[in-house]
């Protein structure tokens, strides 16, 4: 049903082949558009936009872990009606199943 078909990426111009099964796997996953990137720009776009790709730092906040009392970092703004935990209390609490 589905056939290689050569694509041009938009971004550097080279020629790059989108695969039967990767247009099976768009296909199944609803994917309306072909890509118009080739895989190595895919990859340096989502580098490029993740939070630790460009060599960037993520914004941290302080808190106060829930559980020992301890002084923590996290990646998002704590709330108040929300416990937050340091690394050791939260991954002690991942394995015992108290998540």
């Amino acid at each position: 049903m589905f056939q290689d078909k050569t694509l041009t990426c938009r971004e550097c111009g080279k020629e790059f082949v989108f695969t039967a099964g990767e247009q099976e796997f768009y296909a199944e996953k609803g994917f309306q558009n072909e890509p118009s990137r080739c895989p190595e720009c895919r990859a340096s776009r989502r580098r490029e936009r993740s939070a630790y790709g460009s060599g960037g730092t993520r914004q941290m906040y302080d808190a106060v872990c829930a559980n020992c009392g301890a002084p923590t970092q996290v990646p998002f703004r704590p709330r108040e009606d929300r416990p937050v935990y340091c690394r050791e209390c939260y991954e002690a609490m991942k394995v015992s199943g108290r998540r």
